[in-house]
């Protein structure tokens, strides 16, 4: 392995934005010996000198070379550190790692893309690249989830992937006001309501355990194989590379064999509680 998956490169900050409450978007310097093209659903290592180290996916275009895009809740003192930072600062750089979405064997297949929360940012180059390559793909829907229309992150992508004729958007809120005029209830019960040919679909999940879950047992009970419904499973990774097994279940290391892998390979474990 090169010394440049190991130790992390030195990068600015060239933007940063707020999306919600502690959630930030930065765009980094791509790195010039560190960083390749990313594929959808990879992830880079961040690192803030003197803090820590997490991982994080990237949440901006595939095709983009010239910045890396990622999206950051606060929760703890890396990730918050990380939601802190401002233009010209600078922050370590490691990736991409690991496996991402299945965008080529998606190909000619219905595409169900369901995300719960902050989990539309490691899907959301996903959506780019079916959209850019329109024509490879079958029915595209998306199905998002969050707690309340206060917490819908891009919000005005979501209406303008919404507005397109060759894509289908559904939200749903956990609560919401007697303003709200959308969908509530739980993102897995949007399922049953789908018109889509379960045989020929490809559903990608990503959100919280308990929601892809719930999420993957109503894309079972809809005719969805298992081998076609892909998780992000982004578990407590520490060193990328499969060494320290922090994010070991059973034979399989998230940081190396995923984060995306397909239900059938972690059925058994998607239904522990320690899961």
């Amino acid at each position: 392995m090169s010394n440049g998956f190991m130790v992390p490169e030195p990068v600015r900050v060239l933007r940063c934005w707020q999306e919600l409450e502690a959630v930030w978007t930065l765009e980094l310097e791509p790195g010039a010996t560190v960083s390749r093209p990313f594929l959808p659903g990879q992830f880079n290592m961040l690192y803030v000198f003197g803090v820590g180290e997490v991982p994080i996916s990237v949440s901006g275009e595939p095709g983009m070379v010239d910045t890396l895009v990622h999206t950051v809740r606060g929760v703890g003192p890396v990730s918050s550190a990380l939601t802190a930072l401002q233009h010209g600062d600078t922050v370590g750089l490691r990736g991409p790692f690991g496996v991402g979405w299945p965008m080529s064997t998606a190909e000619g297949a219905d595409v169900l893309i369901v995300a719960g929360g902050l989990g539309l940012a490691p899907l959301r180059p996903a959506i780019y690249h079916v959209l850019q390559h329109r024509e490879k793909y079958g029915r595209v829907i998306l199905l998002y989830g969050t707690r309340s229309p206060d917490d819908i992150l891009f919000a005005s992508q979501l209406e303008q992937w919404a507005a397109r004729p060759d894509m289908e958007v559904h939200i749903t809120v956990d609560h919401a006001g007697s303003d709200w005029q959308g969908k509530i209830g739980v993102v897995p019960a949007l399922v049953p309501s789908l018109n889509f040919d379960p045989e020929e679909a490809v559903a990608m999940v990503c959100g919280p355990e308990i929601m892809m879950r719930f999420t993957a047992n109503a894309l079972k009970d809809a005719g969805v194989e298992e081998a076609a419904i892909y998780l992000s499973m982004e578990r407590n990774m520490k060193c990328a590379l499969g060494h320290c097994g922090h994010c070991q279940f059973g034979s399989t290391f998230v940081c190396k064999d995923g984060p995306v892998v397909p239900l059938d390979r972690i059925r058994g474990l998607l239904s522990l509680k320690e899961f």
